[in-house]
């Protein structure tokens, strides 16, 4: 009963706010890179498209399928993406692992808000949908940043 009610308090009123509410959502008509990630465990599925100008995201959408708490993860991500560095993404999405992962450090400016996802650590079938925005943007931005330099 215990896990039960573990897994009961981890649906927190904010991160069922969070999920309910994310920014950002739907497609670009020409972004500079699209990927999709998939959580092969659960399922969840993120599309994430974004543009890149002089080295920061222009402009980002993302099509998201997910639990709440991969939906939680990619609103904290919509709201906080725009401005950001292809390293500052893939910054975010190493914390955010090693926060889920190892009880690492949250995540830094202006991801921290992913701190609300810390208990979650304690699922580790919850991990894949909860780093799937990341993961997606963090390859987008790389290419979106390859194409450019081509």
């Amino acid at each position: 009963m215990s896990g039960e009610n573990d897994l009961i308090k981890l649906y927190s009123g904010q991160i069922l706010e969070l999920a309910a509410d994310i920014p950002r959502l739907g497609r670009l008509d020409a972004p500079g890179a699209s990927v999709k990630k998939r959580a092969p465990l659960c399922g969840s599925t993120v599309t994430v498209d974004l543009s890149m100008q002089d080295g920061k995201v222009s402009d980002y959408a993302q099509d998201v399928k997910a639990c709440a708490l991969g939906q939680a993860a990619a609103s904290l991500v919509g709201a906080a993406i725009l401005g950001c560095s292809a390293e500052q993404i893939a910054s975010a999405r190493d914390a955010l692992r090693a926060m889920l992962k190892e009880d690492g450090p949250t995540p830094p400016a202006p991801f921290e808000g992913l701190e609300v996802l810390r208990p979650a650590a304690a699922y580790k079938n919850r991990h894949a949908s909860i780093l799937l925005s990341l993961d997606a943007a963090t390859e987008a931005a790389s290419q979106a940043e390859e194409t450019k330099t081509a």
